[in-house]
């Protein structure tokens, strides 16, 4: 039998990531994966997002290691533990404090999607309306209400129902800048016989990580608040995925000076991979009566061990804010060479959360398997799989950074050929 035979006998046909990268993984360690085989990876993927600090990190690695072996408390629902206690404290001190944001914390359960649902449900509960307004090619989450603010239609054909009281608007430059983005949405409000009910609330991702990589420019985002706070709608904030220091600052909305009602956060809030999630809400939101919103796995105190060494030893102070944002000028100048190289080819994203748009929209697929038989894991996103994803650990170095878009500009010039001398310029 070969080493991959069980997963073909017994697991569902569902999954996907091992069809792109079919190595069996035994170890990892920053930005490293270790197959049983002997060969190790880059990695540009760092779990989705999940893992911001790299596999392993030493730091948190020995807090976890060090909490277990006391026989801490591992789960405990929404329960007082002195674990809980001390990631709030660390939570208001580090992050939200420094900020100027007063919000009040909600454990919703593990996992982005619970984020979302709950910010949803709470956004119904508190305006009493139903309607909630997402954004062309977002995405948000596998659940049903998540669902249903989801752009994509692959995945929205999953849910094997209709996917209703949500509509869709444009996201920032959909129309290239040939429309006013609010034009239509602020007609419509202010016209009371315009047939559109007020919505609950807008849900948007300031860099739209699995629909293309879009990055919504600051003066939008403000736009949208602005337009919210006058109609009194409630903005959320999907941070699941480029928050945590993806884009640079902690949170993804910084740049454009703005404070949602609610925020959604999770994969690398733990800051070793383990499951948890927040919901950040503004305190006269916080009109939940107790239990109407819960979950089993609220309160998975590991979490919250690594979570508070990763706040502590990389939010103390704004030391690695600058570090990563250089690594992120790296990423995006190592991108643009390439790019540059290739006619129509666009570079996306904000910081490491950045990747490649090819014109042909099976280039970045057929790179990304190229780039996976050289030693490196990259994905793509997009409606089409069009863009070609880089999202490394903030930990990364220079030299590992440099040796993953070395892989990347081999790949594409297998795939798609030689870059073209002087193309730069002419863009």
């Amino acid at each position: 039998m070969s080493s991959t035979s069980i997963f073909d006998e017994l697991e569902s046909q569902v999954r996907s990531y091992c069809r792109n990268w079919p190595a069996t993984f035994t170890t990892a360690s920053g930005s490293s994966m270790h197959a049983e085989d002997g060969r190790s990876y880059l990695d540009f993927f760092a779990g989705a997002g999940a893992l911001n600090y790299g596999h392993n990190h030493p730091v948190l690695l020995e807090a976890l290691i060090e909490y277990l072996r006391s026989g801490g408390i591992v789960h405990s629902l929404d329960m007082h533990t002195a674990t809980k206690r001390e990631f709030l404290r660390t939570f208001r001190d580090r992050i939200l404090a420094p900020r100027d944001l007063d919000y009040k914390v909600m454990f919703p359960g593990p996992t982005g999607t619970n984020t979302v649902e709950s910010a949803l449900k709470l956004a119904r509960k508190v305006t009493g309306r139903q309607h909630i307004l997402s954004f062309t090619n977002a995405f948000h989450g596998m659940t049903l209400g998540a669902l249903s603010v989801t752009g994509n239609s692959m995945k929205r054909n999953g849910a094997g129902l209709p996917l209703t009281n949500s509509s869709k608007i444009p996201y920032d430059d959909y129309f290239s800048g040939a429309t006013e983005d609010f034009l239509w949405l602020e007609r419509v409000l202010s016209d009371s016989g315009s047939g559109v009910d007020k919505p609950a609330a807008i849900i948007v991702e300031s860099v739209q990580g699995e629909g293309g990589l879009s990055a919504a420019r600051p003066e939008w985002m403000r736009a949208l608040s602005e337009l919210c706070r006058a109609h009194e709608i409630l903005l959320i904030v999907d941070d699941v995925q480029a928050g945590c220091g993806r884009t640079g600052d902690f949170f993804s909305f910084e740049e454009a000076g703005i404070t949602p009602d609610i925020v959604c956060l999770s994969k690398s809030i733990s800051g070793f991979g383990l499951p948890m999630a927040l919901t950040l809400i503004r305190p006269e939101l916080d009109q939940f009566a107790p239990g109407e919103h819960n979950g089993t796995f609220r309160g998975h105190n590991p979490a919250f061990v690594t979570g508070t060494a990763a706040l502590n030893h990389f939010w103390s102070d704004d030391t690695f804010v600058g570090q990563v944002k250089e690594r992120g000028d790296e990423l995006h100048d190592g991108l643009s060479r390439i790019a540059n190289g290739y006619e129509g080819a666009v570079v996306k994203g904000r910081g490491f959360l950045t990747g490649i748009k090819f014109p042909d929209t099976s280039a970045a697929s057929r790179i990304a398997a190229a780039s996976y038989q050289r030693g490196l894991l990259v994905e793509t996103s997009g409606p089409e799989d069009e863009v070609l994803k880089t999202m490394p650990a903030l930990t990364i170095t220079s030299d590992e950074l440099r040796s993953g878009v070395d892989i990347i500009e081999a790949a594409a010039t297998e795939v798609l050929g030689a870059p073209v001398a002087g193309l730069a310029a002419a863009k």
